[in-house]
C-alpha cells in the first residue's frame, strides 16, 4: 500500500497480521498502520459523501410519501373543523330569506253569540260561524332591513369559512415542515453517529500502535452517546409532530407518515411590506369578515331607529248566519274587515334604548375592525422578519459555514494522523459541523414556515416579487 505524507511517498508490507501492530516492517520511520489508514479513507469518503444540500426530485419517490401539496390538500377535503365552519356558513346562507319574508298568516274559526239555553243557531239573529284570516305586517322598510343583516351576517361567516381554511393550510404547512426537519436532523445524527464511530475505529487503531492514547477512543464514545440521546429526543419531537398532522389530516394519529428527503431548496424574493400591507387589505378573509360584521350592525342600527315606527295587522272574517228575519226574508251573512297598529307607548325604555345598544354595538364592530387590520399588519411585519431573518442564515450556512467546517474537519483530521491535531479538537470539529448542518436545517424549515405564516396573514398565495 502507498500514500503519501508532506509530499514523502512510503511504502508499508502487509502481507501478515504484523504490519497492523509492527511498525518495523514500513521501510521507513514509523507511519500509521495500514488499517488505521483504510479506516482514515473511509471515513473521509463518508465525511465527503451524500450533497449537504440536495436537488429537489421533480415528483415523489412513491406513491406513499405525503408532499406539501398533497398534505394541504387532504386537510381541506377532510379537515372536521373546516367542514364545522362550512356548515355553519351554510346555514346562514338559509336565514335571509327567511327574516325578509312576511310572518305567515293566522287563519281563525269561531263560533259567535250561541244562545247558551239551546245552542241553537238559527234561534239568536247575531249567531254565526266565522272563519277569518289575519296577516302581520311589519312598518315598511323593516323586513328588507332585517334580510340585509341576515346576507351580512352570511357573507361574515362565509370569509369566516375561507379564514379558517387559511389558517388551516398554515397550520399543517408549518406541521409539516416541522417534521421535515426533524427528518434531515434525523438523518444527520446517524451520519455524524457513522463518523464518530469510525473516529473510535481510528482512535482505538492509533492507541493499539501505540501511538495514540485510550482516552480518546472514549472521547469518542461519549460523543456518540450524546449523539445518541439527541437521536431519541429528536424522534419524540417527530411524533408528536406526526401525531398533529394525522389530526389535522383527520387520520389516526400513530398513521406513518414519510416525507420527501429532498425538497426545492430556492427560497424565492418576497414583495415589499407595504404592497404585502396593501394586498393583505384587499385579500385577507379575516379583514373581510370584520367588515361585513361592521355593516351588520350598522343595519340593525338602522332597524333599531324604524323600530319606533307601529307595525300592522290586517285582518278579513266571514260569518254564516242560520234562520229568517221577522219579515221571512233569510237572514244575511256577516263580513268583517280588521285594521290593527302597535303603539310604541314604552319607546324611552324600549326602542330607544335598542338604538343605544345597536349604536353601541356599531362602534364594537368599527373598534375591532381597526384593531384586527393592526394586528394582521403586526403578523405581516413578523412573519417577513422571520422569513428574511431564515434565508439569510439558510443562505450563510450553504455558501459559507458549511463548506468551511467540512474543510476545517478534513483538515483537522489529515493533521490528527501525523499527530499534529488534538484528538479532541478533531471531535469537537465533527460535532460543530453537525451542529452547523442541524442549524442549516433549521433555518431553512423556519424560513419556510415564516412563508407559511406570510400567506396565511396576506389571504393570498403569491407574494413573490
Amino acid at each position: 500500500m502507498h500514500y503519501s505524507r508532506n509530499s514523502v511517498r512510503y511504502s508499508c508490507n502487509i502481507a501478515d497480521a504484523r504490519a497492523i501492530t509492527d511498525k518495523s516492517h514500513c521501510r521507513s520511520f514509523p507511519v500509521l498502520p495500514a488499517l488505521q489508514a483504510a479506516l482514515i479513507t473511509a471515513f473521509l469518503v463518508l465525511l465527503m459523501s451524500g450533497p449537504v444540500f440536495p436537488a429537489a426530485p421533480e415528483k415523489d419517490a412513491a406513491l406513499n410519501v405525503l408532499s406539501l401539496e398533497n398534505a394541504v390538500a387532504v386537510a381541506i377535503e377532510g379537515n372536521p373543523g373546516l367542514a364545522e365552519m362550512q356548515a355553519r356558513a351554510e346555514a346562514m346562507a338559509t336565514i335571509p330569506s327567511q327574516a325578509g319574508t312576511l310572518p305567515d298568516p293566522m287563519v281563525s274559526l269561531g263560533a259567535l253569540n250561541f244562545p247558551t239555553d239551546t245552542f241553537d243557531r238559527d234561534q239568536e239573529p247575531m249567531t254565526q260561524l266565522q272563519i277569518g284570516i289575519e296577516q302581520s305586517l311589519p312598518f315598511p322598510g323593516k323586513l328588507g332591513l332585517k334580510e340585509r343583516a341576515a346576507e351580512f351576517d352570511a357573507d361574515a361567516a362565509a370569509s369566516n369559512v375561507d379564514e379558517t381554511r387559511l389558517r388551516l393550510i398554515h397550520t399543517v404547512k408549518q406541521t409539516w415542515w416541522q417534521i421535515f426537519y426533524l427528518d434531515r436532523a434525523l438523518e444527520s445524527v446517524s451520519r455524524n453517529q457513522d463518523l464518530l464511530r469510525q473516529f473510535v475505529k481510528i482512535a482505538q487503531t492509533k492507541y493499539k500502535v501505540g501511538e495514540g492514547l485510550q482516552q480518546d477512543g472514549l472521547l469518542a464514545q461519549v460523543e456518540l452517546s450524546k449523539l445518541f440521546d439527541r437521536q431519541i429526543k429528536l424522534q419524540g419531537l417527530r411524533r408528536q409532530q406526526v401525531a398533529r398532522l394525522n389530526a389535522l389530516l383527520d387520520r389516526k394519529v400513530n398513521t406513518t407518515i414519510v416525507l420527501p428527503e429532498q425538497v426545492e431548496e430556492d427560497l424565492a424574493g418576497i414583495m415589499p411590506e407595504p404592497q404585502l400591507f396593501a394586498r393583505a387589505e384587499a385579500s385577507r378573509p379575516l379583514l373581510e369578515q370584520r367588515r361585513q360584521e361592521v355593516e351588520a350592525a350598522r343595519t340593525r342600527h338602522d332597524f333599531a331607529r324604524r323600530d319606533r315606527y307601529p307595525d300592522f295587522k290586517l285582518g278579513a272574517a266571514y260569518g254564516f248566519r242560520d234562520g229568517d228575519n221577522p219579515d221571512g226574508s233569510s237572514r244575511a251573512d256577516f263580513a268583517t274587515i280588521r285594521l290593527g297598529m302597535s303603539l310604541p307607548l314604552y319607546a324611552g325604555r324600549k326602542q330607544d334604548k335598542a338604538v343605544e345598544q345597536r349604536t353601541s354595538e356599531l362602534l364594537q364592530k368599527k373598534y375591532a375592525l381597526q384593531d384586527e387590520s393592526g394586528k394582521v399588519q403586526a403578523e405581516i411585519a413578523s412573519a417577513l422578519a422571520d422569513f428574511q431573518r431564515a434565508s439569510e442564515q439558510v443562505q450563510l450556512f450553504k455558501t459559507g459555514i458549511i463548506p468551511q467546517a467540512r474543510q476545517s474537519v478534513a483538515s483537522m483530521l489529515s493533521g490528527y494522523q501525523v499527530n499534529k491535531v488534538d484528538f479532541l479538537n478533531l471531535v469537537q470539529a465533527q460535532i460543530t459541523l453537525y451542529d452547523y448542518e442541524t442549524q442549516y436545517w433549521k433555518s431553512f424549515s423556519e424560513a419556510n414556515q415564516a412563508l407559511a405564516r406570510l400567506t396565511a396573514a396576506v389571504g393570498e398565495e403569491v407574494i413573490n416579487e
